[in-house]
């Protein structure tokens, strides 16, 4: 039960991520934006994220503080600062909104995380597999609210799915202040805070030989992952520019959610492969779709949606996996920080890549791809050099 309270109020946290994404036609109209500033829309959360992930890893909060408590703050305060949205006047006052989105959602995405570890010792690979399968879902979200606005007969404006992620962000952070932290986590907390030397304790974990080895992999794969996923749209209308808002809205939120249910089947092969294989079959998977979407451009639309969800598909499978690894290799009492602090380098990674590739579209079109291509051929040679563990012990190890 734990476990699936934590995985719905990650699902329903995370449904702030991509708000803007889901009504940037609207905002185009309502405030003259241009397709480049859905770079800046994106990029401002994944750099909100990264000032809250380095705050929070750096100073040690998510092993110093109660990470419920810090959860459902942050699902507060975030639903507050996404409701606000429609009421930014442009831009530039919706880039500062979002920005202190992403700072919520590091207490929310990678705190998850920390709590799902304490709740599932023995299995955390496929209790991470759970998590992110909802971090996609929820990213997934606001698209299916968007279809749910523009559904004849609603009369929802597209406000509607902008005030409907926040209300599901409340909802999520009362149910994991509800839940609590696991039994456990107490003493780890307790150890923490009496053996620590410096508040700086996330980064002892980079002294651990495979904990390096696994977030640089996950540093790759996020170079691809959300750019990936701000692309979705663009590419759908690419290869059906008559597509209306609804359709748009619909496939996009396909193409996102397919890979819940991904990372859910990864989380099951992870207890028969190891973590380390599935991560990288999804690497080696992505990066085959990377290389070859630039020449499958010319095939019907129904087949190249099916491409494009099987890319979307393997470019998440792996991320679960990533976690789980690091979490193998560091001792309990730095969990948290060590998580946190992993997070904010990859969304520091994947926020160069949303300002750098976004407005490159323009002129790359599906080209752009092959400059996506080196993020999963870094992960790949990262896991490489990756010392392999058993497989309970790679896919299943809670770090304790």
């Amino acid at each position: 039960m734990p476990t699936l309270i934590i995985a719905i109020a990650e699902l329903f946290g995370t449904a702030l991520w991509f708000t803007p994404n889901a009504v940037i036609h609207d905002l185009q109209t309502l405030w003259s934006l241009q397709t480049a500033d859905l770079g800046w829309l994106t990029g401002a959360v994944q750099g909100g994220f990264l000032i809250g992930t380095l705050t929070i890893g750096l100073a040690g909060l998510a092993d110093r503080l109660d990470a419920s408590r810090l959860f459902a703050a942050c699902c507060l305060v975030g639903a507050l600062s996404n409701a606000l949205l429609p009421w930014a006047g442009g831009l530039w006052g919706a880039v500062g909104l979002r920005v202190i989105t992403g700072m919520c959602l590091a207490g929310i995405y990678p705190v998850g995380m920390k709590l799902m570890v304490g709740w599932t010792p023995g299995r955390t690979g496929l209790g991470l597999a759970w998590l992110v399968g909802m971090l996609v879902l929820g990213t997934a979200l606001p698209h299916g609210l968007r279809a749910l606005s523009e559904w004849q007969g609603m009369g929802v404006s597209w406000r509607g799915g902008i005030w409907g992620a926040s209300l599901l962000a409340v909802a999520g952070g009362l149910l994991v202040r509800r839940l609590g932290e696991a039994p456990g986590v107490q003493t780890a907390k307790s150890q923490a805070s009496a053996s620590a030397t410096s508040r700086l304790i996330g980064i002892q974990a980079f002294h651990i030989r495979d904990f390096r080895r696994a977030a640089s992999a996950y540093f790759g794969h996020m170079w691809e992952l959300y750019t990936l996923w701000a692309l979705l749209p663009l590419m759908l209308l690419a290869s059906m520019p008559r597509l209306s808002t609804l359709a748009l809205a619909l496939g996009a939120f396909a193409l996102i959610a397919i890979g819940g249910p991904t990372c859910w089947l990864g989380g099951w092969l992870s207890q028969r492969l190891g973590s380390r294989r599935v991560a990288q079959l999804g690497l080696a998977g992505s990066a085959t779709c990377c290389a070859l979407y630039p020449l499958l451009t010319w095939l019907p639309p129904s087949w190249l949606i099916a491409f494009l969800a099987l890319w979307s598909a393997l470019a998440v499978v792996d991320s679960p996996q990533f976690s789980a690894l690091s979490a193998a290799a560091c001792p309990a009492t730095i969990v948290g920080s060590a998580l946190t602090l992993q997070n904010a380098i990859g969304f520091a990674v994947s926020m160069l890549s949303l300002l750098a590739l976004i407005p490159l579209w323009h002129w790359l079109g599906p080209w752009l791809a092959w400059v996506i291509l080196p993020g999963p051929l870094f992960g790949l040679w990262c896991l490489a050099t990756h010392r392999a563990l058993p497989k309970k012990a790679s896919s299943a190890d809670s770090g304790r």
